[in-house]
């Protein structure tokens, strides 16, 4: 029983971290309907940012609230001046476009820090209390500044002017230009913020993953998971399948391994985590190919 309490909490705590991924592809999506391949890559470039800044003497927090704001700027550039051109684009010219940037911030990050393993610092005092052997002071750190943004961001869309006519321009682009609404700003500021989410999540879990040019690899297809899990169309929905691909992928892998120990017959472990989140992918979008909580758009034609 505790060995499942732990194994749940470690969900959560992962589950915090794919739900800010989830998210950040979500403001993207439904902003272009283009699911951005290099939010991970852009996540880990952010992440460096911050580790540099801290190695100049920096301490984290400082380090990092000057990382979000690098990061959005980063994101408003990237929309005005590479995807900007490409509004009217093919789908296949704007993949290719998402599969560049991947491979141009990878590269970056690999020749600016190296390709070796580093050290990222957790901010969070490692201290004991009750229940400190089901989770660390890390992991709930992780959730608690993973509730923070998402509750901030919520409140950010529902009740500030600007949030709104950021929703309004993702949703209706034509009947928010008819209201005064400037359009390509609020997607420019879309891709701001979900880089700045991103880099929250790259700081979060670096200090779980070790910080290399490949640490977000799987982070974004767990995201991912979770985003299609919940409905990539909305914001709620993916960030509860962030934390429910969290949860169900350690609690798959503990079953996995106490089967092993039972019946001396190893079925599945930790190493088919990712396996686990892509089955739910796959099961999901059989069966409801909107997702848990997304809407389906039916056209007439």
């Amino acid at each position: 029983m505790e060995q499942l309490i732990q194994q749940m909490a470690s969900g959560l705590a992962s589950g915090a971290i794919y739900a800010l991924v989830a998210l950040a592809l979500v403001m993207i999506f439904t902003a272009t309907d283009h699911l951005n391949f290099s939010q991970g890559e852009l996540a880990m470039f952010s992440t460096y940012l911050c580790w540099q800044m801290i190695q100049w003497g920096l301490g984290f927090w400082s380090a990092l609230a000057i990382t979000i704001v690098l990061s959005f700027i980063i994101g408003v550039l990237i929309e005005r001046i590479i995807l900007r051109p490409l509004h009217n684009a093919s789908v296949l010219s704007v993949v290719v476009v998402f599969i560049g940037l991947l491979a141009i911030f990878h590269s970056l990050a690999g020749a600016i820090w190296s390709h070796t393993i580093k050290n990222f610092p957790s901010p969070f005092p490692t201290v004991t209390f009750a229940g400190s052997g089901y989770i660390s002071s890390h992991q709930i750190g992780m959730i608690a500044v993973s509730l923070v943004m998402l509750f901030a961001l919520f409140a950010f869309f529902r009740f500030t002017p600007l949030g709104l006519a950021m929703r309004a321009a993702a949703q209706n682009p034509v009947s928010a230009r008819l209201v005064g609404i400037r359009v390509d700003w609020m997607l420019a500021l879309g891709w701001g913020l979900a880089a700045a989410v991103g880099a929250v999540a790259g700081a979060m879990v670096a200090p779980v993953v070790y910080l290399e040019p490949n640490m977000m690899a799987s982070i974004l297809l767990y995201g991912f998971a979770g985003a299609l899990v919940g409905g990539i169309s909305s914001p709620g929905g993916a960030v509860f399948g962030g934390f429910l691909v969290g949860v169900l992928e350690n609690l798959v892998a503990y079953l996995g391994n106490l089967t092993e120990k039972t019946f001396g017959v190893y079925i599945i472990g930790n190493g088919e985590k990712l396996t686990v989140a892509l089955i739910i992918v796959i099961a999901i979008l059989t069966l409801k190919p909107a997702g848990l909580f997304g809407r389906t758009n039916v056209k007439r034609v």
